[in-house]
């Protein structure tokens, strides 16, 4: 690691409580310690002790934590001085460390240094800062999984794989006049076949985790006077929108967040799409337009009472990629009896938002359509770098694949193999963009 620097950051929340942390990491970290506590700092030791500022004048009493390099956090010699909860008792201690020598860490920074010293890897470094931000149990725990190792082993499996699949194709390429025809022995292309579908697995469970850390984004569309407000408030049981008879009220997106069995959802009203001459709602039905184009799913809601002909012309008018359940709404003036049908690809469901008839259904719709359960076994959490990471290594695989079945161009197979596994080494740090690392320990909090 070329920064040498002695580094320190106070590592709790900033207030009042009953203790916080001023953590140093360096070269400097024990000796700075030993002279704020004039304690003989023993490793892995507690020790009760007075913080002396340089006057020798009493700044706090508290406990010092010394863990001697390799073995800490960091790789480093960590202090950790734990005294009371206190800003300005807080402060003063920073200080004193800074007088001593060290200099304020970067956000992230103690973490980075666990990357760089060979600590963690960079999902597990990542993983650090999704436990922090968790806002659901569901979501911890995924983080723990993938700071465990979880999401790092299966990578390194399919690494493996990769790495030796390669070394078969270029030992053939290579040594031509050992007569193997691995072209057409059938185990190249089984080989790869079978990475391609492990790699499509690991995309989907990525995916998985991805929406578990972000969240779900639902966006509520259909026609004015539909009841995509009277849904939004059924599903957050509160009147976060204003619902009246006049068509055309929601002019504005409206977000909500909930979580069903702990998974988070972003809910999204729209104004309601039509002809209008109206500039603020024309305005409004362009920002629906936009969420459209954002969502990982449309609950397209209709009024049960009109032709279904209708509503699927206007659906088909709304170019998206996003997959749209249809809302029959208001049931309970249509006569349909509340339930959920499935044809082929199409999935409606029979409620009444007002009466609140039938949300039953829809939430459970909504946990099928996350593709998860609250259980988390086998998932890890994942992020948008990690999606486009596997996206682009499974390009790069099927490119191997067209040129082996279409071209037998085992040259071009052996560089997209390549290729694919100096992508797939992107998501645990073997290789990595100059950048990558300040955007991703950027992020984190001061003291971690």
């Amino acid at each position: 690691m070329i920064d040498q620097d002695t580094i320190c950051a106070i590592a709790t929340p900033p207030g009042r409580g009953g203790i916080s942390i001023v953590r140093l990491s360096g070269a400097m970290a024990h000796q700075i310690g030993q002279t704020i506590s004039q304690v003989d700092l023993q490793p892995r030791q507690a020790h009760l002790a007075r913080f002396h500022d340089e006057n020798d004048i009493i700044i706090d009493e508290g406990v010092i934590l010394y863990f001697a390099a390799p073995r800490s956090f960091t790789g480093e010699d960590i202090i950790e001085l734990q005294g009371h909860g206190g800003p300005v008792v807080m402060d003063m201690l920073l200080q004193r460390c800074l007088q001593l020598g060290a200099r304020l860490a970067r956000a992230g920074e103690f973490s980075e240094r666990a990357y760089l010293n060979g600590k963690l890897d960079l999902t597990q470094a990542e993983a650090i800062a999704d436990l922090i931000d968790s806002e659901t149990q569901a979501a911890a725990r995924l983080s723990i999984r993938s700071l465990q190792g979880e999401f790092s082993r299966r990578i390194q499996q399919l690494l493996d794989k990769l790495i030796q699949l390669r070394m078969y194709v270029e030992a053939a390429i290579d040594f031509p006049e050992e007569e193997i025809d691995f072209l057409s022995d059938g185990h190249i292309e089984q080989g790869l076949d079978n990475l391609i579908q492990e790699i499509t697995a690991l995309q989907q469970s990525a995916h998985h985790g991805r929406v578990m850390r972000e969240g779900m984004t639902i966006v509520i569309a259909g026609r004015p006077n539909a009841g995509k407000s009277s849904l939004l408030n059924a599903l957050t049981h509160n009147d976060s929108a204003i619902v009246t008879d006049t068509p055309g009220t929601t002019r504005d997106a409206l977000h909500e967040h909930i979580q069903i069995d702990g998974m988070p959802l972003h809910l999204i009203d729209t104004a309601g799409l039509r002809a209008s001459q109206d500039l603020i709602e024309q305005l409004g039905i362009k920002r629906t337009h936009e969420a459209i184009q954002q969502a990982d799913r449309i609950l397209w809601v209709y009024d049960g009472r009109h032709h279904q002909s209708t509503i699927d012309t206007e659906v088909d008018a709304i170019p998206t990629d996003a997959p749209i359940s249809y809302i029959h709404n208001k049931a309970d003036l249509s006569g349909a009896p509340i339930r959920i049908q499935q044809e082929a690809d199409r999935t409606t469901l029979f409620i009444s938002a007002k009466q609140n008839l039938g949300l039953h259904l829809l939430r459970e719709h909504l946990k099928q359509c996350m593709g998860l359960n609250p259980s988390t076994e086998g998932g890890f959490i994942a992020r948008r770098r990690h999606l486009n990471v596997i996206e682009r290594t499974l390009n790069h695989l099927l490119n191997g694949q067209k040129a082996l079945i279409n071209g037998l161009a085992g040259e071009l197979l052996a560089e997209d193999l390549r290729q694919a596994q100096m992508t797939l080494a992107e998501i645990t740090g073997e290789f990595h963009a100059d950048d990558l690392l300040g955007e991703i320990f950027g992020n984190f909090c001061i003291g971690k």
